[in-house]
C-alpha cells in the first residue's frame, strides 16, 4: 500500500518520442540541509527552488517543532528564521519523518548534542530501516537512544547534556552518517573529525562552510578527513537550490530508451559526488551531452540533453563510483536492459537497506518483465536485450519505494507491452510532479 494511504496503481504504456524540456524539482539533499542549517543559524535564511516533496516538507515541520519559524510565500520562496546553534527547544510532539531516511538521520544528528529527549517515527518503510549506523556514532558524543529491536523506529534519542567532540571513521560510504556526525559536532566543544574512506556527496561540508562554520577537508592516508570546529555562530544565507540530479535521472533515462526522443533537462547540479549516473551512461555510449556548463552557489550546474540511443552497450560500472550514484542504480538497470551485453554493478550493498531492498525489488520486477538478472549480497548484473526488446507486461510491487515506482514507469515507456506499478503513491515523497512532467514530454501514464 501507499506510504500515505490507499495504493494508487499506475500504468505506463509504450509511447511515442519524448520531446521538450523537463524542469525537475530542486535537489532533495540540498533542500533538507537548507532547512536544517537555516534553523541552526542566526537570522533569516531565504530559500528558492526548494523541493516541495513530502520528505522535505516533513523536515520543515520538524524544524518548526524545534523552534524555528518557517514560512512560505505564494511564489515558492521559503523563509527560515533560525534559533542558532544550541538554540533548539525540546519538541512537545513526536517527530514524524514520513518516508525520509535522510531527514530522520540528519535531524537526529542536529539534536543529539542538545539536552533534550526526542521521539522519532516514520511510515511503514522508514520504520524498517536501520538507525544504529547513526545512533552508534552519536553515542560517542554522549547521546542515548532507545528504539525497537534492531535499532529501528519508533525511537527516542536523548541528547547529550555535556557533549564531547569525537573522531569517527565512517565504516561504510554514507553521506547520511557523515552528515549526522558533523551536525552533532556543531554543538560540541572543540573539533569533531570525520574520516571517510570513500568520498560521498559533500553538500553538508559545502553548506557548513557557506553558513560560516570553520571546516576543513584534507586527503590523508586514512581517507578524506573533515574537521569541524564546534559551537560556531552560523549566519543566515540566501540559497538557490539547484535542480535534483536524482530526479533528472528519470526523464534522461526515458529519453535514452524511447525511440525518437530528444529531451533537455535544464539547471541540473553536477556535483562530482552526485554525477556518477551521467558518467556511467556516457561510458555505455548514451547520447547525453552537457550544455551551458556553469557554477551556481558553489555547485557545478549544466543543462543535460538526452537523445534516443541505439548503440548503448553493457559495462562493468566502477565500484568506486557507487557512492556518487547510489540512488540511481534502479533506473540504470532499466537502461541496462535496453543495452547490448551485460551491465555489472558491484559495491552496492547499500542498496539493500534503502527504502526497501532495491536490488531485490528491481530484480523481481525486471524478471517479471522478461529480463535476465543475477544478484549477490553486494552486486547485481543485468543482461541487456537490446533497444526495444523488453517484453514488459507485468504488474510489479514497489515496496513503498518512490525510485522503484518511477524506474518501472520509465521501463513501461519503452517496453513492448505496458507495465503497471501496484502503488505510485510513494513518488510524491521526492518527485510530486513526475506524472505531469513525463506526460508533458509525451509519456502515456494512467492511474488505475
Amino acid at each position: 500500500m501507499s506510504a500515505h494511504g490507499t495504493p494508487i496503481p499506475m500504468t505506463s504504456r509504450p509511447c511515442g518520442p519524448l520531446n521538450g524540456e523537463a524542469h525537475v524539482p530542486g535537489d532533495k539533499s540540498i533542500s533538507h540541509r537548507s532547512l536544517i542549517l537555516g534553523a541552526m543559524s542566526v537570522g533569516e535564511t531565504i530559500v528558492t527552488g526548494l523541493l516541495e516533496g513530502q520528505d522535505v516538507l516533513d523536515t520543515a515541520k520538524a524544524m518548526q517543532a524545534f523552534g524555528a519559524d518557517i514560512t512560505r510565500d505564494e511564489d515558492g520562496t521559503w523563509h527560515v528564521y533560525g534559533v542558532g546553534v544550541g538554540g533548539f527547544a525540546e519538541p512537545d510532539q513526536v517527530i514524524d519523518c514520513g518516508n525520509s531516511g535522510t531527514g530522520v538521520r540528519l535531524i537526529m544528528g542536529c539534536m543529539a548534542t542538545s539536552d533534550m529527549a526526542v521521539t522519532f517515527t516514520g511510515d511503514a518503510s522508514l520504520n524498517k530501516r536501520p538507525m544504529a549506523r547513526v545512533t552508534d556514532p552519536l553515542a560517542l558524543f554522549g547521546a542515548q537512544s532507545v528504539g525497537r529491536s534492531g535499532g529501528r523506529l519508533p525511537m527516542t534519542v536523548v541528547g547529550a547534556a555535556d557533549p564531547v567532540p569525537v573522531r569517527y571513521v565512517v565504516p561504510v560510504p554514507s553521506a547520511q552518517v557523515k552528515s549526522a556526525v558533523l551536525l552533532a559536532g556543531l554543538n560540541a566543544p572543540g573539533q569533531t573529525v570525520v574520516i571517510e574512506k570513500e568520498a560521498t556527496r559533500d553538500h553538508t561540508e559545502r553548506m557548513l562552510a557557506g553558513f560560516g562554520a570553520e571546516i576543513s577537508v584534507v586527503d590523508t592516508p586514512e581517507g578524506r578527513e573533515i574537521t569541524l570546529t564546534g559551537q560556531p555562530e552560523l549566519s543566515a544565507q540566501t540559497i538557490v537550490v539547484p535542480r535534483d540530479p536524482s530526479s533528472a535521472a528519470f526523464p534522461v533515462c526515458a529519453a535514452l530508451i524511447v525511440p525518437g526522443s530528444d529531451v533537455l533537462v535544464p539547471n541540473i547540479g553536477l556535483n562530482p559526488t552526485r554525477a556518477g549516473l551521467f558518467e556511467t551512461l556516457r561510458d555505455m555510449g548514451a547520447d547525453l551531452t552537457y550544455e551551458n556548463l556553469r557554477e551556481e552557489g558553489g555547485e557545478p550546474v549544466a543543462d543535460l540533453r538526452a537523445r534516443y540511443s541505439t548503440n548503448m552497450r553493457g559495462i562493468e560500472v566502477p565500484p568506486a563510483r557507487a557512492a556518487s550514484m547510489i540512488d540511481e542504480y534502479p533506473v540504470l538497470s532499466v537502461v541496462a536492459a535496453h543495452a547490448t551485453g551485460r551491465t555489472v554493478m558491484r559495491g552496492v550493498k547499500e542498496l539493500r537497506v534503502k527504502e526497501c531492498d532495491r536490488i531485490d525489488a528491481m530484480a523481481k520486477g525486471l524478471r517479471a518483465c522478461g529480463v535476465t538478472v543475477d544478484e549477490g549480497p553486494d552486486w547485481w548484473e543485468v543482461e541487456g536485450m537490446g533497444p526495444g526488446a523488453m517484453p514488459g507486461g507485468a504488474t510489479v510491487e514497489v515496496f513503498l519505494d518512490h525510485r522503484i515506482a518511477m524506474s518501472f514507469l520509465v521501463a513501461g515507456m519503452a517496453a513492448k507491452t505496458a507495465i503497471t506499478v501496484e502503488d505510485g503513491g510513494p513518488i510524491a515523497t521526492s518527485f510530486p510532479i513526475f506524472e505531469g512532467l513525463m506526460a508533458d514530454l509525451g509519456a502515456d501514464l494512467v492511474k488505475a
